[in-house]
């Protein structure tokens, strides 16, 4: 198929992070690289339309239909775990919103032990490839740029609903803010959204397609990673399979992986790399014993408060007529707007769950629609949610191989609500809800609490309610995470702990989640890891030494 072979770089996972890394490595000319992706082109309609996530869910065209274990903390329920499979990874399937974080998240990444990870040290990676038409250059203050690779803009659509909400969230004491990006994003406002003119914006568009057709980049697609090919403490290559065949490929400098915050720790676990006892538990033999692989994973969990009102509309009720669902098409086709333009959530807010609390801790998605969950009807009445979610969980789960075969999911067990500050969080944040709920702004619509129902107040209620209606926002991070302690996978500069010729450049890397959704920092984290391989590589040229 002329895919294998030897390259320079070999990245394995063509998703968000992997397709900036494509587009960085491949620039120097001199370089070979090759980019394997499990799935296949991200040719397909519903990626394209942003309301097209709902299809993308669970269909195997594009999601590896991964679902966790079955939660205590969520009352034994188990919850489908969407994650990309397609040329741009989670950023086809996502919720489109342009999130970076606080910068008390990379500041607090940088007081662990990683130098170079600070607010004002990753700055300069989230601006390198931003295209920001949300605000206006007069707005930019040295935080934002134009002429990058990821497209940002403002929402197509508005609703009454949402609008009242952002004033009775300002009653409260949440100020109305336009940028939750800027370092503190305390306040409600509407997200920024990966999109161009209502069509969504993926990483395959913006930094793939450029560089797709450099001589010196090869792109292999419906190419699953078996396993790291090794000869002592380096890694050499990847063995892999395309289309039913198996194939090996080598690297002469590095395999970086990019598989995401599930799929590298189980690569990494297949391949004799990972905590000891498991992998002799699957007869698998341990070559580097590094006890942090698939360990450390934290998710957030959004709590989805329901309201029912009267006096306005929300989706609900236009979503059951079908001369209203023609006009969506309609509008659509012909204008790039309305609801077909929704990312998931539009109307956004962080605060805190209580007054003790430093910064923000709890995030809102908005949406004017609710339904009993995930792939069941819209409720047939006017009715809002209100999700809620701790973005500085302390739950701490794994991702582990249940199997030495290839093909078999790994166990993800998130841990949710498994600490009790986790649990207390959870009541306080349904709480706030209800007061912004109360404020004078929302009073006109009658809102109603349907979910999870004014007849619980207790804290043990609350949070036994929270597991039961509560599901993830789909951010698995840390499962590799970056330190310099025993239990940490890779150092500050993303290199594998023991290893040579391996390095992580992805969402499991982060030693925190960031406080906010997580694919934009993903993009950073491999922006600045292109970075630093070109730095090291430079480096060691120039001591004419072999980079370690």
């Amino acid at each position: 198929m002329g895919v294998e072979g030897t390259y320079d770089y070999i990245i394995v996972g063509a998703g968000t992070a992997g397709c900036l890394l494509a587009n960085r490595l491949s620039a120097d000319p001199s370089q070979r690289v090759l980019l394997l992706e499990a799935g296949g082109s991200d040719n397909y309609h519903w990626i394209h339309i942003p309301v097209g996530y709902l299809y993308l869910m669970g269909n195997p065209r594009a999601d590896w239909g991964y679902a966790t274990a079955a939660e205590p903390g969520l009352n034994g329920r188990s919850l489908n775990y969407p994650r990309g499979k397609v040329l741009g990874g989670c950023s086809s399937i996502n919720g489109m919103i342009y999130m970076r974080g606080q910068a008390r998240d990379y500041d607090g990444w940088r007081q662990m032990g990683n130098p170079g990870w600070g607010w004002d040290d990753v700055l300069p990676y989230f601006r390198r490839h931003e295209d920001q038409w949300a605000l206006e250059p007069d707005a930019f203050e040295g935080l934002h740029e134009r002429g990058g690779e990821w497209r940002i803009e403002k929402p197509r659509i508005s609703w009454e609903i949402l609008d009242a909400f952002r004033e009775a969230a300002a009653e409260a004491g949440i100020p109305k803010i336009d940028d939750f990006n800027r370092g503190s994003n305390e306040g409600c406002g509407y997200f920024h959204v990966n999109q161009r003119s209502g069509i969504r914006w993926n990483t395959a568009k913006g930094f793939l397609r450029p560089a797709k057709s450099r001589p010196n980049l090869t792109i292999a697609t419906h190419a699953t990673v078996h396993r790291l090919e090794m000869a002592g403490r380096r890694v050499t290559g990847v063995a892999f399979n395309q289309y039913g065949a198996m194939r090996q490929a080598n690297a002469r400098r590095e395999v970086i992986m990019a598989a995401g915050a599930i799929g590298t720790p189980q690569i990494l676990q297949l391949s004799g790399i990972g905590p000891g006892t498991l992998l002799q538990q699957h007869g698998i033999a341990v070559r580097h014993e590094l006890k942090g692989v698939g360990e450390n994973l934290q998710d957030h969990l959004q709590i989805r408060c329901a309201y029912k009102v009267q006096g306005v509309k929300t989706m609900n009720e236009r979503y059951q007529s079908l001369v209203q669902r023609a006009s969506f098409a309609f509008e659509y086709a012909f204008f790039r707007r309305g609801p077909m333009t929704m990312a998931p959530s539009q109307l956004g807010a962080f605060t805190r769950s209580d007054p003790s609390r430093e910064t923000p801790n709890i995030q809102y998605h908005v949406q004017p629609l609710t339904l009993p969950k995930f792939g069941e009807p819209l409720d047939p009445f006017p009715a809002f949610t209100a999700s809620v979610c701790n973005v500085r969980p302390t739950s701490r789960g794994h991702v582990r191989i249940v199997s030495p075969d290839p093909s078999a999911h790994p166990e993800i067990r998130p841990n949710y609500l498994a600490t009790e500050d986790d649990r207390r969080v959870a009541a306080d944040s349904v709480r706030v809800t209800r007061r912004i709920v109360s404020m004078p702004a929302l009073a006109k619509y009658r809102p109603e609490e349907f979910r999870p129902g004014l007849d619980l107040q207790s804290d043990e209620d609350l949070a036994r309610a929270a597991g039961e209606i509560s599901t993830t926002i789909f951010h698995p991070v840390s499962t590799c995470r970056m330190g310099t302690d025993d239990s940490a996978v890779v150092s500050p500069r993303l290199k594998a702990h023991g290893l040579e010729g391996l390095r992580i450049a992805d969402a499991s890397i982060m030693p925190t989640i960031t406080s906010g959704n997580t694919n934009s920092p993903t993009l950073m984290i491999a922006e600045k890891a292109a970075a630093m391989i070109a730095e090291d590589w430079q480096s060691a040229a120039a001591r004419e030494l072999p980079a370690a």
